[in-house]
């Protein structure tokens, strides 16, 4: 339910005139309310004079949009997860156009209440999802309207600063230099190659008047020179996360990258998924380039989360995490063909007792390495809050030997199971088996193995290779039907057990 107030604020951005009359005469905290009004109505008019005339230095779209906004959560409605394009680009647009003016005619004002925004904070706003839908910002698209901005005000600038030599040149008394005048913009950026240069160029211009802060820097499919260029411009200063997955960079190329990275002192996540890492091929100079990898990542004293999905680390675990400064809490391993001994380092390491996320999705738990896991999640039961073993080759027996540590796991929310061949009757077993878990409320299970048709199910008896479109509908639609009233029957009609994996990818190191 909407408050008195919001309802008043809404009626007042329907009609710009009033709204834009009302500015001089309201009060400054009415702001913010003003702004949530017109972001979800997409008043994008509006939208610009609220940013011309902001009464505070920050603008901060995850405060104003409802992510963090405890006091007014439970009366304004929160926008998380749909804002519009179209308001984005309006509030950029205001941006621009208020550091133009204010680059033409420092002393200038036109209305009675002028605007003291000193940072724009947009970070957390788009997805990086590149098709999210005609109305919405992906992180790409953000990305490049936020580097011509910065470029067109610094282009700006200087024909203002061409203009202002010839007058002064021109004039026989003396003019006072206006003082400079800038704004900064933190935001979450993702480059690849069609918006490498833009991006580049925008980040050169640093001392001019609009300058871009990167909290979370994404990047693929770019040269290791352009990487390192770009890494190189960005402000060590607020740089919290460096994903790097698709680069195919190998040993050789993450070694020249990652003393680029140890400048960002405060990193806490670093993806280096994807990477072509693969110790099958280890030479003498890549076993030495492993071991400068592992020196360069002991450099990174805040490091938190680590992503090596899709490297081959067969019995090099201990070796490339064996430098690091403090434990991890988050390390994903998916697909990185680990040993017993690898699982067995990482139970003595010191990363046992600190592991919230661990995903060890796609390796083939036989006997010994099960017999490893089980040794693992026993070491790290008291913090582990989410696990992916997708596509791991779980049989209904394999689970049932899994199950009594993974129950020990006590404060687990989030259990990823899909793609493994179990049975209805081992998805049974694991919801009576699981409602234990007081804090589990996501479960992504797999489709049971004898809701595939059978012709499928002759086709692939290993249902290794089998997809969504072969299963029958009806037959799974019984079976979800049915683990429902489990839940419900044991009180935990709150967890969400579902086969998207939408849901489990909206899942973030830092929402945990």
């Amino acid at each position: 339910m909407h408050s008195l107030v919001f309802l008043c604020a809404r009626r007042l951005v329907s009609h710009r005139p009033s709204a834009r009359r009302a500015l001089d005469l309201l009060p400054a905290e009415l702001y913010p309310v003003l702004f949530r009004a017109a972001f979800l109505d997409r008043r994008t008019l509006v939208l610009q004079d609220l940013v011309a005339t902001w009464p505070f230095p920050i603008l901060s779209f995850q405060q104003l949009l409802g992510h963090h906004d405890q006091q007014h959560s439970s009366h304004q409605p929160s926008l998380r997860g749909r804002p519009n394009k179209l308001c984005i680009q309006a509030v950029i647009m205001a941006v621009v156009a208020h550091l133009r003016q204010a680059l033409e005619e420092p002393c200038h004002g036109t209305s009675k209440r002028q605007c003291r925004l000193r940072v724009l904070d947009m970070t957390g706003v788009q997805d990086l999802d590149t098709d999210c839908g005609p109305n919405r910002m992906s992180l790409w698209s953000s990305t490049v309207v936020l580097a011509k901005a910065c470029i067109e005000v610094s282009k700006h600038k200087n024909e203002c600063h061409k203009h202002g030599s010839k007058r002064q040149k021109g004039s026989s008394g003396a003019s006072a230099t206006p003082q400079p005048f800038s704004m900064e913009i933190r935001a979450d950026l993702f480059v690849n190659g069609t918006s490498f240069n833009v991006l580049r160029d925008a980040l050169q211009t640093a001392a001019g008047p609009l300058r871009l802060r990167c909290r979370d820097f994404h990047t693929e499919e770019l040269s290791i020179t352009g990487i390192v260029s770009l890494l190189e411009s960005l402000d060590p200063v607020g740089v919290r996360r460096v994903d790097l997955r698709f680069n195919n960079l190998g040993p050789s190329g993450l070694c020249t990258v990652l003393p680029h990275i140890t400048r960002f002192t405060k990193l806490l996540s670093l993806n280096l998924s994807y990477s072509n890492v693969d110790v099958r091929r280890l030479t003498s100079r890549t076993d030495t380039g492993l071991r400068q990898l592992a020196a360069q990542l002991g450099r990174l004293p805040c490091l938190k989360e680590l992503n090596f999905s899709s490297s081959r680390l067969s019995g090099n675990l201990r070796q490339l995490l064996g430098d690091l400064q403090a434990p991890l809490e988050s390390l994903e391993l998916a697909f990185c063909y680990l040993l017993p001994g690898d699982l067995a380092f990482l139970c003595q390491s010191i990363h046992a007792l600190a592991l919230r996320r661990l995903d060890l999705s796609g390796h083939n738990f036989t006997e010994n390495l099960l017999q490893s896991l089980c040794q693992l999640l026993e070491e790290i039961s008291a913090s582990l809050l989410h696990l992916d073993l997708m596509e791991c080759h779980l049989t209904d027996a394999r689970l049932a030997d899994l199950l009594p540590v993974l129950c020990r796991c006590s404060r687990l929310r989030c259990l990823g199971l899909f793609g493994n061949p179990l049975s209805t009757s081992g998805l049974k077993t694991l919801v009576r088996k699981t409602v234990v878990l007081p804090d589990l409320h996501l479960v992504v299970y797999p489709y049971p193995v004898d809701c595939y048709s059978q012709e499928s199910s002759r086709l692939a008896p290993t249902f290794d290779h089998l997809s969504e479109d072969t299963v029958d509908k009806d037959r799974f639609a019984v079976v979800s039907a049915e683990l429902a009233r489990m839940l419900a029957s044991s009180g935990r009609a709150d967890a969400v057990w579902t086969t998207s994996l939408c849901c489990h990818g909206a899942l973030d190191y830092f929402t945990l």
